[in-house]
Formats: structure tokens, C-alpha cells, sequence
């Protein structure tokens, strides 16, 4: 892991920080030497997105779509995640605007001039809808996947819930992460994997059992405090919070937009992206959606990577003939 130092850095709520470290790891051909993928990650992840313990792994790679071979890949960790042990005190002080700004003042320091592909998933995705709002011609690609250029109130709801529980339960980081799984799952997913199975030895249910496994296994990974940030930064996406109109600020973006949403997604709602490509399409042509079909819910966007492969090939891959993929659900802005 690499690191950079990003000095004098004031967020848009005017606090001013003599500096932020900021850590990330590059994949592939040296700078300069192939194009550049960026890669946002999601409120548990980190820059580690590729390599035999990388969580994107099964995407990004040598062979893999976004291949390894061909593609630089860069990605940072959002400050304060605590995966490079920098944590930051005031949540609060930060937004989803300010992480977008100091990831492009990392990318100026690396004299990066153009990125040929951004992708993000969820808190991810919605870091890259700022950064090319706020850069409209620095990407080619931009792809959300099961994500959103703002908070929705259904989204600001459940992170309400998650700060009530990391504020006052005696066990903040284990039930915060017990209630989160039942929205980035699917009732139909539970269903599928635990059938109301009983365990007699412990006297739970076996999807109880899931549930607390989930919530140790978030405490041996991360610090409250880090949490905290991470959810507190989902609540404050919102590339219009300046007061400017949606269709405005997409406009001028000069790279293509490719949504990606999960028809079964209870936290980035499927209709909320269909909306957006609705409402955009009107004002950019190169704008898709696409949908994956999947029980498994927001965490579909981890599970269903043959899906994801068939999206994103043509992408990646232009060789590749569109009508190979032709069993997504895709909508075209013409």
C-alpha cells in the first residue's frame, strides 16, 4: 500500500486540515504504461480490490474482465476507513463531496490526465458520481453499480437506525452490522439459504446464527469510529447539494454513464437508478441502464458476477460482441 499526503485540504463544511494521508494500491501495468481504472470501493471494503484476498477479485484481475494485463487499476481507501490505521476523529466534518476532492487531488499528484474507466459500488458508486461532477471530462467510463447520485430517504432511514445503534447500544458495532445484513439481503435470499433450519445444539435459527457470525466478524474488522464515518458518509451523498439541478450538473460530463442496478436491491433501490437513467436520458445520450436479476438483494452487486462479467464486457472488452449478452436487461438512452 502507497501513500500520499493531500496538505491544506478545507471541507465543504469549512474545516481546515493541514493534511490527510491518503493510502491506496495500484494493480497491473506501471503508471502511464496502460489505461486507468479506477475502482471505489463500498462501506467494508478498502483499496484491496484485486489478488487472491481482494474483494472484487472475481472481477478485476489478470484474465478477469477488468484485466490486469491491460488495465492499470488504482484504488484508495476512503480516509478515515481505518484499513491503513488513519482514522479521523470529527465524522461529521465529512461528506461524500469531500472524499470525491481529495481522491481527485491524490489522482492531480499522480499526474493522471485521463481515466479511461471509473466503477464504484454502493457508498463507492456514489463517491464516483461526484468525482465526475465535479471532473466531467476526466473519465470515458462511469459506472455506479447498485448505487445512487444521492441519499434517498429510504437509505437515510436505515443509516438513522444504524447511528442510533452505534451511539447507544452496549455492542455498537456487532448490532449495527446484525440489523445492516437484513437490508443489503432479500427476504427471498434468506429464504433460499436458511429455510427456517434450526439449530438444537445453540437453540437459535439458522439465519440468528448468520446474523451474529456477521456482526462478530464487522467487530474484528473494524473500529467504531471508523464505522461511524463510513456510515455516516452514505447519508451524505448528494451531487445537487449545492443547489444546481441534476441534469445541469450531468450534462458536461463528457464520459459515458453506465447504471447498474439489482432488481432486488433493499438499499439502493432499483426504481431510484431507473429514475435517473429516465430523467438523464433526456439530456445525454451516452447513458445506459442495466439491471441484474438476482434474489440476493444489494449484495447482489458481490454474489452475481456472471452478470456483472456480461454487463461490463463490452465495456472492457469491446471485442466482444454485444449480442452475446443480449439476456440483460439493458435500456439505451437514443
Amino acid at each position: 500500500m502507497k501513500q500520499l499526503t493531500i496538505r491544506d485540504f478545507q471541507t465543504r463544511t469549512g474545516v481546515l486540515l493541514d493534511e490527510i494521508p491518503l493510502s491506496y494500491e495500484l494493480f497491473g501495468p506501471r503508471l502511464g504504461r496502460a489505461p486507468m481504472v479506477l475502482v471505489n470501493h463500498a462501506l467494508t471494503g478498502n483499496s484491496h480490490v484485486s489478488g487472491s484476498d481482494g474483494w472484487w477479485n472475481r472481477l478485476i484481475g489478470s484474465g478477469c474482465t477488468i484485466d490486469t494485463n491491460r488495465y492499470t487499476v488504482l484504488a484508495f481507501n476512503i480516509p478515515g476507513n481505518g484499513f491503513d490505521n488513519y482514522l479521523v476523529s470529527k465524522p461529521e466534518d465529512f461528506s461524500v463531496y469531500d472524499v470525491a476532492q481529495l481522491f481527485l487531488a491524490g489522482i492531480r499528484q499522480l499526474e493522471i490526465q485521463s481515466i479511461f474507466a471509473g466503477i464504484g459500488g454502493s457508498l463507492g458508486g456514489s463517491i464516483l458520481w461526484q468525482m465526475a461532477v465535479l471532473q466531467p471530462e476526466l473519465f470515458d467510463h462511469i459506472i455506479p453499480v447498485a448505487s445512487d447520485w444521492k441519499a434517498s430517504d429510504w437509505l437515510l432511514a436505515q443509516c438513522r437506525v444504524q447511528k442510533q445503534i452505534l451511539e447507544n447500544s452496549i455492542r455498537p458495532l456487532h448490532d449495527a452490522r446484525v440489523h445492516a445484513m437484513t437490508f443489503y439481503r432479500s427476504p427471498e435470499s434468506f429464504k433460499e439459504k436458511f429455510g427456517r433450519k434450526w439449530d438444537a445444539d445453540r437453540k437459535l435459527f439458522d439465519i440468528e446464527s448468520w446474523l451474529l457470525h456477521h456482526g462478530q466478524k464487522l467487530q474484528r474488522r473494524f473500529g467504531l469510529q471508523a464505522y461511524t464515518l463510513m456510515n455516516h458518509l452514505l447519508m451524505t451523498a448528494d451531487i445537487t447539494a449545492a443547489g444546481r439541478e441534476l441534469e445541469d450538473l450531468v450534462g458536461p460530463i463528457s464520459g459515458a454513464i453506465h447504471l447498474i442496478g439489482v432488481d432486488s436491491d433493499g438499499f439502493y433501490l432499483d426504481q431510484e437508478i431507473r429514475q435517473t437513467f429516465e430523467r438523464l436520458s433526456s439530456v445525454k445520450q451516452q447513458i445506459s441502464y442495466h439491471q441484474i436479476e438476482s434474489i440476493h438483494g444489494h449484495d447482489a452487486f458481490l454474489i452475481e458476477y456472471q452478470q456483472l462479467d456480461r454487463i461490463l464486457q463490452p465495456v472492457f472488452n469491446p471485442i466482444v460482441q454485444n449480442d452475446e449478452y443480449s439476456t440483460d436487461f439493458h435500456l439505451q438512452a437514443v
